[in-house]
């Protein structure tokens, strides 16, 4: 028996249209540098979203799905760009800006990209590249920069606001399948050539409608969120098309990321929301510490891409700030936990919850695997990979432009679940704690050792700004951690003073590390993250000054 309900398809569109009408007063609010910020409403974004979609298929020729890529920052026009491009049919490819220039061609080439939308600020990036780009046709310049560094590089070269000037405001827009590709993320490729996720309008919809639900952000048209988080870095965590979606108001940093202007903007704009990595939050923390600013109005902060050391949860609290524990990944579009604790909870009783990566919503499965294929239980003691499902979870990798979908086996089980690397444990009640990536824990003497569990302990000591912990080769016991820190400027604790704070906190004997070294920060990946594969390379070639303690 079939239902009495209309099959009407979730795509990108319907966000577009909605927002622009229905919401369209509300407000995307691009940061310039300048005394007053630019401002646009959601019916102006919309109009200008349909006159981009002319200006795309009228002018630039493109037509089914084929790739537009965007190499800018978060600003009003990449959000144009995020909901013109899949409901015109085409894919919305974001490039990662802080990729190696050989890692970029190579995604340019496998997505085959046809247009590329690119601020002014960012053309000596890009310009070096284009001779490789054989599939590039046209560049599209938004904004203000040095275009002399082309020199003739790209077959046709147009200015953003010319190309859209005049076009219609309406569009007949085509009937999609809410299973079509829409949009597209490359990994960062730490292993191996990147690897392309394509969400389709469906997981889009979806995942926008539980970004926006209590038990995750919780976001409403009274709220103002600050996207720090970069639109390339899986689509923003899904905030742009959330936000359309309900009316949210977007506070857009442009190129202003350093700690300074983001406290600036939030003393001024007045945010209620933000979302970030850790990185962003130590940077701003020290900033305003330093220099004190208001952030009172941001009560909510949205904080994933790496585990949030719990010392850094306690320093915001102080401020008025609450910051919440995400986990995801571009494979997940990337919603996959949020750590708000159970209702009814007093401060002290809440702690627990919040340290951990959160706990599942309704659209995401999940399952702890252990080493030898067997499914754990949830008792928050059973260590194994977690693997996910899920309607906005990846299946598979794209194979290129004329390629099969790719499911390794390493990435995805026999049947269909992706293997996300984590390591970790799950409650009873579905609140996830990740104790390390499977790449990344400690196996020393036939025990696993946590690194992510030294790291927060050391950062929570006042003297250390950063702290990444690797594993390195013992011939004793296989692998031992090495403890690379980073101190905070006067900082005078040493090693042994380190060493026996990690035992005061808890940490185990047999786990606190032997060897020591100070470095003058962390290396970090092109979305924030610790890039722990180059500290165990600095490690492998001498580069490092170890200490054994």
């Amino acid at each position: 028996m079939l239902s009495t309900m209309q099959d009407v398809p979730l795509t990108v569109t319907r966000i577009l249209t909605h927002g622009m009408t229905i919401h369209g007063k509300s407000q995307v609010t691009t940061w310039t540098g300048e005394p007053e910020p630019q401002r646009r409403s959601f019916a102006e974004v919309g109009r200008r979203a349909t006159q981009l979609a002319h200006a795309l298929r009228d002018e630039l020729g493109v037509v089914g799905d084929q790739r537009v890529a965007t190499l800018m920052w978060n600003n009003a026009e990449h959000i144009e760009a995020y909901l013109a491009i899949p409901s015109m049919g085409a894919v919305l490819h974001t490039l990662n800006l802080r990729l190696p220039a050989e890692q970029l061609i190579w995604i340019v080439e496998h997505a085959d990209d046809k247009v590329v939308l690119v601020n002014g600020s960012l053309l000596p990036l890009l310009a070096p590249l284009l001779p490789h780009l054989t599939s590039i046709e046209h560049l599209v310049v938004v904004g203000p920069g040095d275009r002399s560094v082309l020199d003739g590089a790209v077959p046709q070269v147009h200015d953003y606001e010319e190309l859209i000037a005049g076009r219609p405001t309406s569009y007949d827009w085509p009937e999609l399948d809410e299973r079509q590709a829409a949009a597209m993320c490359y990994t960062s490729g730490t292993t191996g050539d990147p690897k392309g996720v394509v969400y389709s309008h469906r997981s889009i919809y979806l995942h926008s409608m539980q970004v926006n639900m209590t038990e995750s952000m919780g976001l409403s048209d009274k709220d103002t969120t600050l996207v720090v988080v970069p639109q390339f870095h899986v689509n923003a965590w899904g905030l742009p098309h959330a936000t359309f979606m309900t009316g949210v108001n977007m506070l857009m940093p442009d190129r202003f990321l350093q700690p300074a202007p983001l406290a600036d903007m939030i003393e001024r704009e007045k945010p209620t929301h933000a979302a970030a990595v850790p990185t962003i939050w130590q940077g701003l923390l020290a900033e305003v510490t330093a220099n004190p600013r208001d952030l009172t109005s941001m009560a909510r902060v949205t904080i994933g891409g790496a585990a949030c050391p719990p010392a850094l949860m306690e320093a915001y609290d102080k401020l008025g700030v609450r910051l919440c524990h995400a986990w995801g990944m571009t494979e997940t579009s990337p919603l996959g936990t949020m750590a708000n604790p159970p209702a009814g909870l007093t401060e002290e009783q809440e702690w627990p919850y919040r340290i951990t990566q959160g706990r599942f919503p309704a659209g995401v499965e999940a399952r702890l695997v252990g080493p030898g294929g067997d499914h754990l239980p949830w008792d928050g003691e059973s260590a194994g990979e977690l693997e996910v499902r899920g309607p906005w979870i990846a299946g598979a990798y794209y194979g290129g432009a004329h390629g099969e979908a790719l499911r390794p086996e390493d990435k995805f089980s026999d049947d269909g679940w992706l293997k996300t690397g984590d390591v970790g444990v799950i409650s009873e009640d579905g609140f996830l704690t990740l104790t390390d990536r499977a790449k990344d824990v400690i196996k020393s003497g036939g025990e696993w050792i946590s690194s992510v569990e030294l790291e927060n302990a050391l950062m929570a000591h006042p003297d250390v700004a950063e702290a990444a912990v690797v594993a390195v080769p013992d011939e004793k016991w296989g692998e031992r951690p090495l403890a690379t820190v980073v101190l905070k400027d006067g900082a005078t604790a040493d090693y042994v003073t380190l060493k026996g704070f990690l035992a005061e906190a808890g940490i185990a004997k047999w786990q606190l590390p032997e060897r020591w070294t100070l470095i003058p920060s962390v290396p970090k990946t092109s979305v924030g993250k610790f890039d722990k594969k180059v500290i165990r390379k600095q490690y492998a070639d001498g580069e490092l000054e170890i200490t054994q303690v």
